[in-house]
């Protein structure tokens, strides 16, 4: 059940996690039936482009691989001393249920300790009960719902103390 958790430094890293991040959150997309038409934000649909974008605002971009496979990804953003935002959370539909995604949220937790910040924030999907259930679980506190012009859905944010 090890996973080993790595940041992303090269740019093919960043080509294969592309596939991994659409892979993993196409899923929650047809669920919610949400397209690049009505909301080409959303991680489904992400391009390389992006992630490099990313990669240049200091953004910090993590590999999860089993087995040296990559079947994770996510970033955390520090937006002030304090507070930092966990994005993109992704587990390849084949090895979700494994505990890797609760490993993942272990590393982030003691990253952002270790890194001097007291809060990590998340936004998801309002409607997603099942993932809403499983930060609840974890120690994330719902914070706020917020309607966004750009997206067909309500964004739930919450957080968790470190």
């Amino acid at each position: 059940m090890d996973i080993e958790i790595r940041q992303m430094v090269d740019e093919a890293e960043l080509r294969n996690s592309v596939n991994v991040i659409r892979e993993s959150f196409i899923t929650v997309a047809r669920q919610f039936k949400l397209t690049r038409e009505n909301a080409p934000t959303n991680a489904a649909f992400i391009q390389l482009k992006d992630l490099l974008k990313m990669k240049e605002k200091d953004i910090h971009l993590f590999g999860v691989y089993k087995d040296e496979i990559q079947i994770g990804f996510f970033t955390i953003e520090q937006t002030d001393n304090d507070l930092y935002y966990l994005n993109k959370l992704a587990v390849l539909p084949d090895y979700r249920h494994n505990g890797y995604g609760k490993q993942m949220l272990d590393f982030v937790s003691e990253y952002v300790n270790r890194a001097g910040g007291g809060r990590i924030s998340i936004g998801i999907i309002n409607e997603n009960l099942v993932l809403k259930n499983w930060y609840l679980q974890y120690g994330f506190t719902e914070t706020a719902v917020k309607n966004y012009p750009h997206l067909p859905f309500e964004v739930c944010l919450m957080e968790k103390s470190v």
